[in-house]
């Protein structure tokens, strides 16, 4: 079976004063989370005029000044561009894929200007990592400028429709620019890849005039927020509906869909319901499981995940399964169901890097290619790239899984204070959430006009300066009038709301996660 295939698919978009958070379940259950907070946009897919800092042979990269905090880090393998590449190892056609063998000597000198586009997210210290080979993505293709090839996305099967769609591609394209065709683009007319590609110029030759007007080190061109990057990339005939509960952010997809997918617009539905989307969904709840290290299997066995600086580690335990079988036959029936929710859960945690997962020992080798096969065929539904070794004579399995993004862990949440960092809070746009989502479902039940919020002190001090319009924007959508105070008793990650008129503490009257 292909990914995807005869899958129900639905997105849910929820947009708070704190961040914007969209969940994508497959056949009911939750698969990927994306989170993104309301003053940290994402990086990946800008492009920007950077320039070299510092040029480390050693290393095999340079590092480059974007205009970002930390600079930019790009290994010689993403220097795509003939104008800089000169491998000791030659390939006519400089594939990065081949560089595996040899260094790699380039032309890069300090101060000099050039364009990058990132390809992950900053994490943990260091900058984002970023490439030479600019990429512009559209609904229908990608336009690659100085490329000359035309690539078809795998998915598109149909040998016709590949002969089709190249045939199209070579007629638009001209002479300095490549072009990937994506699978969204299958059975789309000649107009809409032509209009498509026609927006893309335009878009590639708006970035050329700013870069002209700017000084390095800019941006020159913002890819779409995570909301609509989803809705660009994700949104595909197999997805059955998307609701969102903004309507500003409804309106805008809707304005989109128009433009370039017509016949999807009726699958867009706008929330109106007072229970929050993800409250009235369930996925509220499966959200906050996803920030406990222990997930119970339906068995009755369970997974420990746990990350560290190093590697990511799940443990399968038997916990309170209790099998009618033998040992063997019991090991790999629970195995076999942990195979299934490992590899859920390093998509709805973005889990990535080295990852060791310890099953429960098996003596007999059939059983164990059975839990690597159940384990691979699971990961063929995630799009980040992926690398499985079979299980070792020990019973652990070790793969490596591709990062673009920040984990959901390290997006929801902040180092704690007290330890130093070796333990985790949830952030303060994920408690604004919190606080949003208990103040919609408090004031569908009560009409109180005048709420007291009790934070810890650092909190209320950032929440009454720093973020004052938030502020605003939760006593104007909720309407209340909200006073913030300090409360050394109350943690971090805690709030406390009491109403104003008789200081009555009010928290507990709605469940909220």
């Amino acid at each position: 079976m292909h990914k995807g295939e005869n899958m129900k698919k639905e997105i849910y978009i929820n947009e708070s004063m704190g961040e914007t958070r969209i969940a994508i379940l497959e056949d009911g259950q939750l698969v990927e989370v994306y989170i993104e907070k309301q003053d940290k946009h994402r990086m990946v897919g800008n492009v920007y005029r950077g320039v070299v800092e510092n040029v480390l042979p050693g290393m095999q990269a340079a590092f480059v000044d974007i205009g970002y905090d930390i600079n930019a880090f790009l290994p010689f393998t993403e220097i795509q561009n003939n104008k800089y590449l000169d491998e000791t190892d030659s390939d006519e056609h400089h594939n990065k894929n081949n560089h595996n063998h040899g260094s790699i000597k380039v032309d890069l000198q300090t101060g000099q200007e050039i364009f990058i586009q990132v390809i992950k997210e900053p994490f943990a210290g260091k900058g984002p990592r970023v490439t030479t080979e600019v990429a512009i993505p559209g609904r229908l293709l990608v336009l690659v400028p100085n490329e000359k090839y035309i690539g078809i996305s795998k998915k598109v099967w149909d040998k016709y429709e590949r002969r089709r769609l190249k045939k199209i591609a070579n007629s638009l394209k001209e002479d300095n620019f490549g072009l990937i065709i994506r699978t969204v683009a299958e059975g789309k007319s000649e107009e809409q890849l032509t209009n498509d590609y026609k927006a893309l110029i335009k878009k590639w030759q708006t970035l050329i005039s700013k870069t002209k007007r700017a000084k390095a080190p800019c941006i020159v061109y913002e890819d779409l927020e995570t909301a609509s990057s989803v809705i660009r990339d994700l949104f595909s005939s197999d997805v059955e509906k998307i609701v969102i509960d903004s309507k500003k952010l409804y309106r805008k997809t809707q304005t989109y869909l128009d433009e370039v997918s017509p016949n999807m617009a009726s699958r867009l539905d706008y929330y109106k319901l007072k229970t929050p989307i993800f409250e009235g969904m369930g996925i509220e709840d499966d959200i906050a499981k996803l920030l406990r290290p222990k997930v119970w299997l339906k068995s009755g066995a369970y997974l420990i995940i746990e990350k560290t600086e190093a590697m990511v580690v799940v443990d399968v335990n038997s916990g309170r399964f209790v099998g009618k079988k033998g040992h063997e036959e019991n090991s790999l029936k629970i195995n076999l169901e942990a195979a299934r929710e490992v590899a859920r859960q390093l998509r709805l945690r973005d889990l990535s890097g080295l990852i060791v997962i310890d099953f429960i020992d098996m003596r007999e080798a059939n059983n164990q290619r059975k839990v690597y096969h159940e384990l691979r065929k699971e990961l063929n539904k995630d799009r980040a790239k992926v690398a499985v070794s079979p299980i070792s004579e020990f019973g652990l399995l070790e793969m490596t899984r591709q990062r673009i993004r920040l984990s959901l862990l390290d997006s929801m949440s902040d180092e704690c204070p007290t330890c130093h960092g070796a333990g985790k809070i949830i952030s303060l746009e994920t408690l604004i959430t919190r606080i949003d989502h208990w103040l919609r479902r408090y004031k569908s039940k009560f009409s109180d006009l005048r709420l007291r919020l009790d934070l810890h002190p650092e909190n209320a001090e950032f929440l009454n300066t720093n973020k004052k319009k938030i502020l605003r924007g939760l006593m104007w959508q909720n309407f209340v009038h909200i006073s913030v105070a300090a409360n050394s008793s109350i943690k971090r990650d805690q709030y406390r709301f009491y109403r104003a008129k008789d200081g009555k503490d009010v928290t507990n009257k709605v469940d909220i996660v």
